[in-house]
């Protein structure tokens, strides 16, 4: 651990054993809705290329009836020049392989564009359609190709596959990690509602949006908006920082000298 986030940590010890005090209220909601330049469609993919992989049995979760269903889905192998590759599977109503085709790649290159450290656990992309909520968890991304194209008129779409790809490649070794969770008392409070109801399923794909985008999209984002960030998540910023995560293909000035680290993961819960 580094000198600064131990320092940062130590601080949180003394608020939560010696200093009883009132959590701040969250300056946002939720923070995928906050800021659609984070990522968008002229930054740099990942995405190499697409191969069609044939028609196989595969067990999905769909939210339209809020369970699990084995279909004869669409197969495309998706590869990306960081040398991960992710198997995206195809909700078979989409009628032939052509359609199928043309969903597999409209979200292909999107995903390329998320920092490496958010890829790594994911095996597997489920697209379905309909305008439920996209998930993430059980090393897959689920994307419902409605709600997709309201993400795209808002300008979110990569901002809520970051979230999303944070709960598939992050929480399972962070979200309930010690020094996170001093991190979390060491702040004043959280970023978000929606992280502050939810600590330990939110709280890290919650922050670290915000992370990437006062580290990499300074330049992008309100200074207000990176002024509050800074307030607000001191410790959570310290502890992501000590991760030396890969944000490749993400140009970032801070912190330097950035590396992939491993995540161990484990299937789990699929979660909003």
């Amino acid at each position: 651990m580094n000198l600064h986030l131990r320092r940062l940590l130590a601080v949180s010890v003394v608020v939560v054993v010696g200093m009883p005090s009132r959590a701040a209220e969250p300056p946002f909601s939720g923070t995928i809705f906050l800021d659609g330049d984070i990522i968008t469609a002229t930054d740099p993919s990942t995405f190499e290329s697409l191969t069609e992989a044939g028609i196989g049995r595969r067990t999905m979760f769909d939210r339209r009836v809020n369970g699990w269903v084995t279909l004869d889905a669409f197969l495309f192998d998706a590869r990306y020049a960081d040398g991960l590759a992710i198997e995206i599977q195809v909700n078979p109503e989409f009628g032939d392989r052509a359609e199928a085709r043309t969903q597999a790649m409209e979200y292909a290159p999107v995903i390329g564009r998320l920092p490496h450290c958010l890829r790594t656990d994911v095996e597997t992309v489920w697209i379905h359609p309909g305008t439920e909520p996209f998930g993430g968890g059980n090393h897959n991304l689920l994307i419902h190709t409605g709600q997709a194209r309201r993400y795209e008129r808002d300008g979110i779409l990569e901002e809520t596959l970051v979230h999303e790809a944070s709960h598939t490649s992050l929480d399972t070794t962070h979200a309930r990690a010690p020094n996170w969770r001093a991190a979390q008392a060491g702040d004043a409070g959280f970023i978000s509602t929606y992280a502050r109801d939810n600590p330990d399923r939110e709280d890290v794909a919650e922050s670290f949006l915000l992370y990437l985008a006062l580290r990499c999209r300074s330049d992008r984002i309100p200074p207000a908006l990176a002024g509050t960030i800074r307030r607000t998540m001191t410790c959570r910023i310290a502890y992501f920082d000590t991760l030396n995560l890969d944000l490749r293909p993400m140009v970032c000035s801070e912190p330097p000298g950035a590396k992939q680290v491993d995540h161990k993961t484990e299937r789990g819960r699929l979660v909003p």
